[in-house]
């Protein structure tokens, strides 16, 4: 295993499939969590980062076409389906419900191992963290993680710099509270709430935010210009 591999999560109600994808994808370098449904994952999304997702279809309680329907807007991340039907019209709806990509049971898990190759090149790498990011009168150094206000130091708690962080990675881009809570590994409950105080920070009126807006339905967003 390698703990600086792409992190992955199993999500499949099959002990024995489980246990034996997590040991062979850990020895091909990919660090492996594991979940028995679709509840057990999004627990697991809420806590963890991860880079892509494995997700058996028929699952009791919420299926995985279900699940992935659900999830697909905040996930920014790429999600192989698994299925034992091999029906054209079952591909089909995998990929409309925004699949990535789709293998039928049984499968050879050196071919997994290469869709899964291949879904994480298609992913964009991140933004360069380095640099100083401007709005308004502050200025927002990404490499150091420090905010200044016309020069002068703004001080942030921890949760506060993080979260500015992933705004400042990407300046322009809506980001839904689900994918704001997997990239500042906290719960999802409590986003608005930070997003509150930090535009305490930032903002002349955080009732009227200038900076930081809200996107109704969609999340929030660092308007920089």
């Amino acid at each position: 295993m390698n703990p600086d591999g792409p992190h992955i999560l199993v999500i499949d109600d099959d002990r024995r499939l489980r246990a034996r994808l997590q040991k062979y994808l850990m020895a091909q370098g990919f660090l492996v969590s594991t979940a028995s449904s679709a509840a057990d994952a999004e627990a697991k999304l809420k806590s963890l980062v991860f880079d892509l997702l494995i997700v058996d279809v028929m699952m009791p309680g919420e299926d995985g076409m279900s699940f992935t329907r659900r999830i697909r807007p905040g996930a920014g991340i790429p999600i192989i389906m698994l299925t034992a039907r091999d029906m054209v019209d079952d591909r089909v709806a995998g990929l409309e419900v925004g699949a990535d990509d789709y293998l039928s049971k049984p499968f050879e898990p050196r071919e997994l191992v290469l869709r899964m190759r291949n879904a994480l090149r298609l992913v964009p790498p991140p933004p360069e963290k380095s640099g100083v990011l401007a709005f308004g009168p502050f200025t927002f150094d990404r490499g150091r993680l420090e905010l200044s206000r016309d020069g002068r130091p703004v001080p942030l708690t921890d949760s506060e710099t993080s979260l500015l962080g992933v705004f400042a990675g990407s300046p322009g881009v809506t980001m839904s509270r689900f994918r704001l809570a997997q990239k500042t590994t906290t719960a999802e409950r409590t986003i608005d709430v930070q997003v509150s105080r930090l535009r305490r920070k930032i903002e002349h009126n955080p009732g009227e935010p200038q900076f930081l807006r809200t996107i109704r339905g969609k999340g929030y967003v660092l308007v920089t210009s």
